[in-house]
């Protein structure tokens, strides 16, 4: 009996390491504000229509520009770069070019900053270096959307 009880409570607590660590959806804005990009990688990501993706996009670029101006010293506030709640944590990186990716995972992801560092050198070797890649469009680009789900499914 004892066994068995230690051993449901080793599942359950791995189950619940690996819920942790889950990353629920990825999107990447240009400095305009526009969605270039946005994939789910989560059952537990709401599933959402194109046009409130967009939506989402856009309101986070506005929040963004609004915290980014919100300091009483002029250039030391960024703007988001990290919002918890109950249900998500949400990271954003935005790039020297005002690129920004952000994504949302479990609240107790503990490596989000780093994983956005390393999407963003996918982005860089699979979609900037590609030859019919145009700055600023929608990103539709099989390597860059294989080499990220291996990520993720690694992390």
């Amino acid at each position: 009996k004892h066994k068995k009880l230690l051993l449901l409570l080793l599942e359950t607590s791995s189950r619940d390491k690996m819920a942790s660590t889950e990353v629920y959806s990825l999107y990447i804005i240009n400095k305009s504000g526009g969605l270039i990009y946005q994939s789910d990688f989560s059952p537990k990501a709401v599933k959402l229509q194109m046009n409130d993706h967009l939506r989402l996009g856009g309101i986070f670029h506005g929040l963004y520009a609004i915290t980014s101006s919100l300091s009483p010293t002029a250039g030391t506030c960024t703007g988001i770069q990290v919002l918890d709640s109950e249900g998500f944590r949400l990271r954003c990186f935005q790039t020297h070019t005002g690129i920004k990716f952000f994504m949302l995972a479990s609240p107790a992801h503990p490596r989000l900053e780093k994983l956005l560092n390393q999407i963003y050198e996918l982005y860089t070797d699979y979609v900037l270096k590609n030859p019919f890649y145009e700055i600023e469009q929608p990103i539709r680009c099989d390597l860059f959307d294989m080499q990220l789900r291996n990520l993720l499914k690694n992390k």
